[in-house]
């Protein structure tokens, strides 16, 4: 038997949709400027470069209907709104013409970003994460089984904030499709029951400030909903 110095802290997780049952979540990987339109709108080339990751930490999942406090060391807190795969079978090397497989279900996420610590790490040519891997910065909608829903290759992305549409596209509009993604990241490492990948963000990204009202959904799939505190 195991013992620990102390007691380990909660597993991370994310509903499923229509269920009692939790998603856990071992990793979270986030594709950067996965649609042309975004990479315009932060000054990048949007050809089709091959796709880069960063990562946050699983205890950054938070449910859908939070209230979240305004983060620390930032002033600009910007939304983007992501199609969430939910991988349920291991692999490693895979093909992207067997990448599917690897996948238990999808759902529409949040990638908070603290665009001022993420623009002065870029311009230093330093890691991103500060900008991107902070407390609650992966808000994640209830997860809708592949047996439920079929795979998800298009359909329409949207966010609003206070009732205004912010951000509207089509995931199939994405640059890697989800096939692509999970394959560039199992050449790496290894994918495993658990892991989360936010798929990339479409344009209209922008600022969020405290009271803002934030709902995002992907077509066919739970909406996440969330608010920053007064």
């Amino acid at each position: 038997m195991t013992t620990f110095a102390f007691t380990p802290p909660p597993q991370p997780s994310v509903a499923v949709a229509g269920s009692g049952e939790r998603f856990p979540v071992r990793r979270v990987y986030c594709v950067g400027r996965n649609y042309a339109a975004h990479a315009r709108e932060m000054g990048a080339d949007p050809t089709r470069e091959p796709p880069f990751f960063f990562m946050k930490p699983a205890d950054a999942v938070v449910d859908d209907g939070a209230t979240l406090e305004y983060p620390p060391e930032t002033g600009n807190l910007h939304h983007e709104v992501e199609l969430v795969v939910a991988i349920g079978r291991a692999g490693f090397a895979v093909p992207a013409d067997e990448a599917l497989g690897l996948v238990w279900g999808y759902g529409a996420g949040l990638d908070l970003t603290r665009r001022d610590l993420q623009t002065q790490a870029k311009d230093a040519g330093k890691p991103w994460e500060w900008g991107k891997a902070f407390d609650h910065s992966a808000p994640c909608a209830p997860l809708v089984a592949v047996a439920a829903a079929g795979h998800v290759n298009k359909g329409r992305i949207w966010l609003s904030v206070n009732g205004a549409v912010r951000q509207d596209a089509d995931v199939g509009q994405l640059t890697w499709s989800p096939a692509e993604v999970i394959a560039a990241i199992s050449r790496s490492m290894r994918l495993e029951p658990g892991d989360l990948i936010y798929t990339g963000t479409p344009a209209g990204v922008g600022p969020l400030v405290r009271g803002d009202r934030v709902e995002g959904a992907v077509e066919g799939l739970p909406p996440i909903r969330l608010s920053i505190a007064g």
